[in-house]
């Protein structure tokens, strides 16, 4: 099976980006501020959208279930208060659902959380309990950086995040460390925001003992890690000269990341400098790269290709990558699968 662990909704019905853009407005002047309710999108709508798009291409490439989440640049955590990401987390994780719902062969949620700057994270906890009881979530995308590229909040190792982990580790499910929308004009927001996050958020946990006060906490870091396995001995220095253990140890039992690396030449370094079994198969197609690699004619986003292009996996490492992990970090994906016979 050919698990692809980090999908979004980016084609979503055209409806909900206009009802989030009364909801920004009602911010301004509360009576143009629209109710959940008067959100129409109907399953037929949904299908259209994903059957043109994700499920048209998840066939065409040749991969089996994708673990699907809000669009990350929609989560927009900056915007409005708690209360505004509170309606605007929950419309997105049922939209997220419904997809699972129609299409359960093929997609299984994960649920963005409503953050918001300057709030605890201890408000997310409903909306976390709900879409893993009632949604079947699998896994959580957490932002570090709720402002938006100000990054004002603690480090991951803060224990201002820990209700949010407190939970994570009682249901067993991972959190995909996801930031979304730059509002700061320095950092793009795929280009440099998404890569800054990624990399931050694994030298957080290297300068820190968090895994020690949750030893089966589990972050998938996307988009191959940023800069991690590119400068794979400058962490491994810098955790020396901090009297930190070897990174296998202090990080690698608790710290994953994907495949979402759109060239050959950055598959190979990953699957090079990064234990097989740290690596999860990943495209987020329709993302933030979505054009055609002229130097290969194919979709820059297309990563299975690479997997198997790359000499540094064996067969059964490839198996590790697009299925094994995916089952052994999401717990509750594999029990999923094993209700179902696979």
């Amino acid at each position: 099976m050919i698990i692809d662990v980090h999908g979004h909704y980016t084609t979503a019905p055209a409806a909900l980006g206009a009802w989030r853009d009364l909801q920004i407005a009602g911010l301004k002047d509360p009576a143009k501020a629209p109710q959940a309710s008067e959100l129409k999108i109907s399953d037929d709508e949904i299908r259209e959208t994903i059957e043109s798009n994700q499920l048209k291409l998840m066939r065409e490439r040749g991969s089996d279930l994708t673990i699907f989440s809000p669009r990350a640049s929609f989560m927009a955590h900056h915007i409005g208060g708690f209360q505004t990401s509170a309606t605007w987390a929950a419309i997105c994780n049922e939209l997220c659902y419904r997809v699972s719902q129609l299409f359960p062969d093929h997609f299984i949620p994960a649920a963005m959380l409503p953050q918001s700057p300057g709030v605890d994270p201890k408000t997310c906890i409903p909306e976390l309990v709900k879409c893993v009881e009632q949604y079947g979530n699998v896994g959580i995308n957490l932002n570090p950086d709720p402002s938006g590229g100000h990054w004002t909040s603690p480090p991951l190792s803060d224990r201002h995040w820990y209700p949010i982990y407190e939970k994570m580790v009682e249901y067993d499910i991972p959190a995909m460390v996801h930031v979304s929308t730059s509002c700061n004009a320095c950092f793009h927001t795929t280009g440099s925001h998404y890569l800054n996050a990624d990399t931050t958020a694994f030298m957080q946990c290297l300068t820190s003992d968090l895994f020690k006060d949750f030893p089966t906490l589990k972050f998938l870091i996307p988009h191959g890690g940023g800069a991690v396995p590119y400068h794979w001995g400058r962490f491994r220095g810098l955790a020396q000269e901090l009297k930190k253990p070897l990174l296998e140890e202090h990080l690698l039992n608790n710290i994953f990341f994907d495949t979402c690396v759109y060239h050959q030449p950055g598959i190979n370094l990953l699957t090079e400098v990064i234990p097989t079994k740290n690596i999860l198969f990943a495209s987020e197609m329709i993302g933030a790269v979505r054009g055609i690699d002229p130097q290969t004619g194919h979709y820059y986003d297309d990563t299975k290709r690479y997997i198997e292009a790359t000499q540094n996996l064996t067969a059964e490492e490839k198996h590790m990558v697009y299925e094994g992990n995916a089952r052994r970090v999401f717990t509750r994906l594999d029990t999923a699968l094993k209700a179902k016979g696979l």
